[in-house]
Parts: C-alpha cells; sequence; structure tokens
C-alpha cells in the first residue's frame, strides 16, 4: 500500500469513564471526572467550558500525549498508549520550525521513508488545499501568523489522521482571520473528511463547525454537562435565524447572559451518550 494512501477512514473515539487526577493525597488536583463520551466516525465535535475546566487535558488525552488516571481513550476500539498514529494535532501557535520552509515543515508530518517523488507530491497538494501553494519556499518568519497556522493545519492533515486534534487553533489569529480559517476547516473537511474533535472557548466558533458540542462543568474536576446537537447542515450561514436560541441557550449555560426565550425553539441535549451513526 502507498505510504500516501489513507491507512484508515475517519476513527470512532470513545472515552470511557476518563478522568486525570494531578498529584497526590491532599495535594491532588482532579482536573476531569467521569468523561463518557463518543465521537461517530466523520464528525466535528466541539468542547466548550470555562476556563480551567479541562478541555486541553481531555484533548491530550485522546491524542495520547497524557495518560488517564482511570478510565479508556479508545479510537476504532484500540486503546490509546502513547502518541497515537491515528490522530493528529494542531495547537494555538503554529509550533514551525523556524529554520524550514514551509513545504519542509508540512513534510515533516509524512511517515519516515516516505518516497522522495511521493513527498513532494503529497506537500504540494496539501499546502494547494490550504491555499499556500505559492508559499512552499517561505519561512515561517516570512508570513502572516494565519499562514503560519495553515501550514500547522496542512502538516496535520498530510498523516491522512482518523482524528484531529484541535486544540483553540485559531485563538490568536485577529477576527477575519480567524473566520476564514473557520471556513477553510469546513471546506477541508468536505474534501477529506476526518473526525473532528475542536475544543474552543469561542461559543459562535462551536455553533459554526460542530455537529454536536460538548459543554464541560467549571473545574476542579470537570465533568460532561450536556451534548448538544448543532442541526443545520454545514457550510452554514453565520447569519442562520436557527443557531440564535442555540447560541442563547450555550452563553447561559456558560454562565453569560439571560436565560434563553422560553418561547425558542429547545435544541436536543443529552448528558453524555450521544448517538453512534457517522455524520455528513
Amino acid at each position: 500500500m502507498p505510504l500516501s494512501a489513507p491507512t484508515r477512514g475517519p476513527a470512532t473515539v470513545e472515552l470511557r469513564g476518563v478522568s486525570r487526577t494531578f498529584g497526590h493525597g491532599a495535594a491532588a488536583h482532579h482536573v476531569i471526572t467521569g468523561i463518557d463520551l463518543t465521537l461517530a466516525a466523520g464528525e466535528i465535535v466541539a468542547v466548550l467550558g470555562p476556563s480551567g475546566s479541562g478541555k486541553s487535558t481531555l484533548l491530550r488525552l485522546v491524542a495520547g500525549l497524557d495518560t488517564p488516571t482511570s478510565g479508556t481513550v479508545l479510537v476504532d476500539g484500540d486503546p490509546v498508549r502513547d502518541l497515537d498514529r491515528g490522530a493528529a494535532v494542531v495547537f494555538q501557535d503554529a509550533r514551525l520550525m523556524a529554520w524550514r520552509t514551509l513545504a519542509s515543515n508540512v513534510a515533516f508530518g509524512l511517515p519516515a521513508g516516505t518516497p522522495r517523488a511521493e513527498r513532494r507530491a503529497e506537500v504540494a497538494r496539501w499546502l494547494e488545499v490550504v491555499g499556500l501553494g505559492g508559499f512552499a519556499r517561505h519561512r515561517p518568519s516570512q508570513v502572516s501568523g494565519g499562514m503560519a497556522q495553515r501550514a500547522a493545519l496542512a502538516r496535520a492533515l498530510v498523516r491522512r489522521p482518523g482524528a484531529l486534534l484541535l486544540d483553540e487553533p485559531f485563538a490568536a489569529l485577529d477576527a477575519l482571520t480567524r473566520l476564514r480559517m473557520q471556513d477553510l476547516l469546513v471546506e477541508v473537511h468536505g474534501a477529506a473528511p476526518t473526525t473532528v474533535l475542536l475544543v474552543t472557548h469561542d461559543a459562535d466558533e462551536a455553533l459554526q463547525l460542530a455537529d454536536r458540542i460538548v459543554l464541560l462543568s467549571a473545574g476542579p474536576a470537570a465533568s460532561v454537562t450536556a451534548v448538544i446537537d448543532v442541526p443545520p447542515p454545514r457550510p452554514r450561514e453565520r447569519g442562520d435565524l436557527r443557531l440564535a436560541p442555540l447560541r442563547a441557550d450555550l452563553l447561559h449555560r456558560l454562565g453569560v447572559g439571560h436565560s434563553p426565550d422560553s418561547h425558542a425553539p429547545v435544541p436536543h441535549t443529552s448528558p453524555a451518550v450521544p448517538h453512534k451513526e457517522p455524520l455528513g
């Protein structure tokens, strides 16, 4: 099988009774507790919650960058041990290597031993997908923050991951660039579907991108308080009136604003056990 061919399709991700505690005894700090969650293959799930609610900790556990104190994380039914090869992570900052070109940074995401011709073709393809086809030879210092983050996304996607894990990937960008990156993610997901777990502080971003939104309680010992379906299909118009009651409900649950209008449609929520059918 050529290395450029996907070794797996979109992955199913499961968290079963997952908890993470740092320290021991009286000094123990319980970050998340009893997380039960399933991401169906191919869907986008956003994790939303107050600062300190363990959103990034949860993502790191799925990536294999950390280990649960109790419970199990599975990708396609296999327990995650160490860095999961089926997953790729994009962080808030691009974390590009300054001495490498953008093309070289993207190539770093490919498996060792990928044939040179295949390597060039894959890198060129993904740079085109994220709109950086003309900047392959530029270094990170020669491009904007948004372009650097596009390169980081291409570096993750070149691996053909079963799960794409995004830790507030657009938070450091200016408002307009952030909106463009959201649109790009929707376009890329449509062209090359994968399962996406997105950590964000932004309710509007979650509503724009996600099939479902997972709400975490305030820490310490955060848990899932609700899983909310976002019904309009992607791509979504940001002014879609169907999103207004969902936005009001989300902000109310996060302790912002007033209670949603009692006459507004009530979004479907579930405590933590979502359906398993692939979406979109």
